[in-house]
């Protein structure tokens, strides 16, 4: 097994708490420690009454090399640690397997056991690696159980599709332990690189919605989703993250501050209330045109069977409002388009014309890229005619791959502002 890994002995001594919770796929943790332990990590473990049905804390104490804790009222053990301060000590906790009893007592936060009072005790990031029959994966209970995680700023490691244990076959299974060390590396690089650390960065996400009569409106397609991924990338690399979202179904992202609007002028509003900002993101589908003769009243239909005639009026520009703000403009400014033909050309232009930083477009209208999937097919555009062609990727990693040259980005011009501070010191 040891031969599957890589081991780089980058994260040498963080230390890793393990919760394992009661599950058939408990042994595998076993291996997860003896990988982690190889790389120099501290990897202390609790074991809840369900998990000691299938490994014991010997076998655990052995690999890891520390006490195994199991009770709450363990005189001895809160003497010597105690569950305050075992959460405290730990970088990163890890809860696996995570049981579907485990997932819903932490959602009600429950703490009638050891692992139930450390997880609510704790300020450090939580991961849950969940392993359940399919069907107890895809309850209802379960995924709204799940969705509290996540709200809290939980992260999960989903389980994958294959035989389970007891026979069936769906979505459910642990995943390997070469997949869960690899997933759990990349938790800790995020973790530990925090680039963004004082940061001001805003977002715009969703649509608009511009008023007809009080239950009609006019909108542009958005599900929001881009956007809020990369709120939540921002936010992970340690920026101080607002999020002016218009109405969406999606949840808000941990660690951001979301504040909603509806129409193009109450973004615009809620935008430049929160200047200045270090970073501004405009991904919101934002409606050109408002309704200039709305009704305060419902619109009837006639009976010559005529149409009401509804007068526009165009919206203010909100990106290249902030991106050409005279006293407040962002150090970078990150624009959207969406465009059904010649995109590589009417996203250059769309850069010129607003006076942004970079720009990242997309081709809508086809089959490879829907409103409202979890996938998004990009070009980012940076001026001089600069464009990269970034494929069709999941909009986590097109969030991630953004954010990334944001902070490249911002890198360039402090390294400006160091040269230029110290060609000005020789001069002088």
């Amino acid at each position: 097994m040891a031969n599957a890994f890589t081991s780089t002995n980058k994260h040498q001594d963080k230390t890793i708490l393990f919760i394992i919770s009661g599950g058939i796929s408990a042994y595998k943790t076993l291996d997860l420690i003896r990988a982690f332990k190889k790389d120099g990590l501290h990897c202390p473990a609790i074991l809840t009454k369900g998990a000691q049905e299938f490994i014991t804390p010997l076998s655990v104490s052995a690999l890891s090399g520390y006490p195994v804790y199991t009770d709450l009222f363990s005189l001895k053990d809160e003497q010597e640690m105690g569950h305050i301060r075992l959460s405290r000590e730990a970088d990163l906790i890890v809860v696996v397997p995570a049981s579907a009893n485990m997932i819903a007592k932490t959602a009600y936060g429950m703490a009638d056991d050891l692992a139930g009072a450390v997880l609510l005790a704790s300020n450090k990031p939580v991961i849950f690696c969940p392993a359940m029959n399919p069907q107890m994966w895809a309850n209802e209970a379960t995924q709204d159980n799940l969705k509290t995680l996540k709200r809290r700023g939980i992260d999960i490691i989903n389980p994958d599709t294959g035989l389970v244990a007891c026979g069936e076959t769906g979505e459910g299974r642990l995943p390997s332990v070469e997949d869960l060390y690899k997933a759990i590396n990349e938790y800790l690089d995020i973790a530990s690189y925090k680039p963004l650390s004082g940061y001001k960065a805003l977002v715009t996400a969703g649509p608009t919605y511009e008023k007809i009569d009080p239950v009609r409106f006019i909108a542009n397609r958005s599900s929001g989703k881009q956007g809020y991924a990369i709120a939540e990338k921002l936010a992970q690399y340690g920026a101080d993250v607002d999020l002016i979202s218009g109405p969406t179904a999606l949840d808000c992202p941990a660690h951001v501050k979301r504040h909603d609007v509806e129409s193009a002028a109450d973004m615009l509003a809620m935008t430049e209330q929160h200047l200045p900002c270090d970073i501004a993101v405009f991904t919101a589908a934002v409606c050109d045109w408002r309704v200039e003769n709305s009704s305060d009243q419902k619109l009837k239909k006639r009976d010559d069977q005529s149409a009401p005639s509804l007068t526009f009026a165009e919206n203010a520009d909100i990106l290249k409002t902030i991106s050409q703000h005279k006293t407040k403009r962002p150090n970078v400014v990150v624009g959207f388009a969406a465009e059904t033909n010649d995109v590589l050309v009417h996203a250059q232009n769309k850069l010129v014309h607003k006076g942004c930083d970079m720009l990242v477009a997309n081709q809508v209208g086809h089959e490879k890229c829907t409103f409202g999937s979890d996938d998004n097919e990009v070009y980012f555009i940076t001026a001089n005619d600069y464009a990269e062609h970034w494929g069709e990727k999941s909009k986590s990693e097109i969030a991630d791959m953004l954010v990334r040259k944001v902070i490249a980005h911002l890198e360039n011009q402090n390294a400006l502002q160091h040269t230029g501070a110290n060609i000005t010191k020789l001069e002088a």
